[in-house]
Formats: C-alpha cells, sequence, structure tokens
C-alpha cells in the first residue's frame, strides 16, 4: 500500500516546482466535423514528451544524499529520456532498464541525455526486478514510470496548464479531456488538475486494460494474447493502484482505437497541426477521429503526449495515409 494519494493540491504544488523546468507546450485549435477542439502538444516538450514532468518533480525532490546514489528507472523510452534528461540537468547520474526492441531513436536520445542503459527482453524479464536489483546494489533511488505520486502530480502539471490555456482562448476550462493512456499516470493527474472535465483514457485495442479496469471497477491485467502494437509507449501490462483509483474517483471512463486508427491520426496531426506524433501519442487524437470520444464540444481538448517515433517508420505510415488518401 502507498503511503499517500495523489492529489489536486499536489499537482499544483508540482506545477509550481517545475516551472522554468519544463516547456509550457502550446495548445493547438483544429477543426473536427463543424467545431473547433483543443489539442495540448506535449510531443513539442523537452525529451519529445509529457514525461520530463513527472520525472522533474520527483528528482527535485530528491535529498542530497539521494542525489549522489543516482537514480535507475525502466522504460520503453519517453520515461527513459524525462529521467535522463532531469537527472542531467541536476547532475545525478542515471541508469534505465530499457527493453532490447526499444525504436532506436528513443533509445539513442537517451544515450545522448548521459543515461546509462541496462537492456532486458520484455517477453521474458522482468523489468522491475531488474530495477529494483540495481536499486539495491547501488543505492540508487528507482524512478517509476507511473506507479509514483510525485510522477502523477508532475504529469498533472499538463492539465494545470491546459486549464489555464484553454480559459484564455475560449472563457473557460475543458469540459472533456481525452488522454493517451500506458500506466495513467498523465492521464490520472489531469484528472485530478481538472476535476469539472470528463476525462477519457485512450488506449490501444487489445491493451485496453485501464478502461476494461474502470468498467469492471477493479484492476485486470493486459491478457497475455495481446496484438501486437507500435504504441510501444503504452504497452503496460497492469496498471496502478494509484492511478486507477485517481481515474475511478473522478468518473473517468476508457476507450479502445485500432492501429489503422492510429496512423490516420498521426497523418491527420502532419496534415492539420504540422506536428510529428508518435503512434503512442496520437491515440486520443484517434478516437476523436474514429467518433469513439462520444459528444464532443468547443472545449473538447486532446492530449497528443509524445513524437518521439522511428522516422523510417514514421515515413512509412504518412506514404501509406497519403496514398491511401489519393484513391
Amino acid at each position: 500500500m502507498h503511503e499517500r494519494e495523489p492529489t489536486p493540491d499536489g499537482v499544483i504544488e508540482a506545477a509550481k516546482r517545475i516551472a522554468g523546468e519544463v516547456v509550457k507546450t502550446p495548445i493547438l485549435p483544429f477543426e473536427w466535423q463543424g467545431r473547433r477542439l483543443w489539442a495540448k502538444a506535449e510531443c513539442l516538450q523537452r525529451g519529445g514528451s509529457f514525461k520530463l514532468r513527472g520525472a522533474t518533480n520527483r528528482l527535485l525532490q530528491l535529498s542530497d544524499d539521494e542525489r549522489a546514489r543516482g537514480v535507475v528507472a525502466f522504460s520503453s523510452g519517453n520515461h527513459a529520456q524525462g529521467v535522463a534528461l532531469a537527472a542531467a540537468r541536476l547532475g545525478i547520474a542515471a541508469a534505465i532498464v530499457m527493453p532490447a526492441d526499444a525504436p532506436a531513436v528513443k533509445r539513442d536520445a537517451t544515450l545522448r541525455a548521459g543515461a546509462r542503459i541496462v537492456e532486458y527482453d520484455r517477453m521474458k524479464e522482468s523489468r522491475e526486478e531488474i530495477a529494483a536489483q540495481i536499486g539495491a546494489e547501488t543505492g540508487a533511488t528507482v524512478v517509476p514510470s507511473f506507479d509514483d505520486v510525485d510522477i502523477i502530480e508532475g504529469q498533472g502539471s499538463a492539465g494545470v496548464e491546459l486549464g489555464e490555456q484553454m480559459r484564455a482562448l475560449t472563457g473557460a476550462r475543458p469540459d472533456k479531456v481525452l488522454v493517451c493512456c500506458g500506466g495513467g499516470g498523465l492521464s490520472a493527474g489531469i484528472a485530478l488538475a481538472l476535476p469539472e472535465a470528463e476525462v477519457v483514457t485512450v488506449e490501444p485495442k487489445g491493451w485496453d486494460d485501464m478502461a476494461r479496469s474502470l468498467a469492471g471497477g477493479e484492476i485486470v491485467p493486459v491478457p497475455d494474447d495481446a496484438p501486437v502494437t507500435r504504441c510501444d509507449a503504452l504497452q503496460t501490462k497492469l496498471v496502478s493502484p494509484l492511478t486507477f483509483g485517481a481515474l475511478r474517483k473522478s468518473g473517468a471512463r476508457g476507450v479502445s482505437v485500432t492501429e489503422a486508427e492510429i496512423e490516420q491520426a498521426m497523418a491527420f496531426a502532419m496534415r492539420e497541426l504540422r506536428l510529428v506524433v508518435e503512434p503512442g501519442g496520437a491515440v486520443a487524437l484517434a478516437a476523436v477521429l474514429a467518433g469513439k470520444a462520444g459528444a464532443v464540444t468547443e472545449r473538447t481538448a486532446v492530449i497528443l503526449s509524445g513524437g518521439n517515433v522511428d522516422p523510417l517508420l514514421y515515413a512509412e505510415i504518412i506514404q501509406r495515409q497519403a496514398t491511401e488518401a489519393a484513391r
């Protein structure tokens, strides 16, 4: 059991704490079915995703002794980069447990930020166990990707910004926010930051354990026969009681999208917003475009959570979508 739970006040304090250390990402309008909706471009965050927010909030609260012993994290790439960048900024050594099949663009960026990578086989080994062992052997602090109060509250700073930005532009905070969901750190943080908004988590088809957990009232894992997905950032097998609890209390619900719908959203983001969005960062937009978001208004917002996609894969997807559109 966790000693404390994330709170709205904690999210507000986190936003204040990390101000100046992270980019205040823009919100961009886009037209869909006669309405103006809003996209928050976390793909333009340093490190290419929202993950820098939680990592920075967590590392800023380490004691001098903890900083001296370093940190260890486990991630397929986006959390890895967030931790690596935050650690480098604060002069902290970082080790990242990363799957051997992680996208090269994410692996290379993590190395450039100065972190050490420890590879593992995601089908046979436990990244959590490897990170825990490194922590036990070196004294390094384990920095989870979502199962941590400070991480969740840091991710929620994106929701604090979104509320302020939409109020400035439209006169009101959002009434619905669609959020890409893996472990649920970002969606839980946004639910705490924007309690008046309906939060809809979006996951790849077959990996929609948060949606099924929320619908059933208890945490359920991703099945062993889950289909292949290009959303490497969202391949979380089991969500956290912390993230599930915050989302359940908020009344959040979840939906899933197909690989084809995700590709269409990536192409839409490039064409209409001039943004490069990775598959896992495009699922929330995909839900809107596929008509799975439910009723939307001009106060509906979509989080584009990351833009770290392999260039060759991205080119292949965009070319395929362009070819299909021309038929």
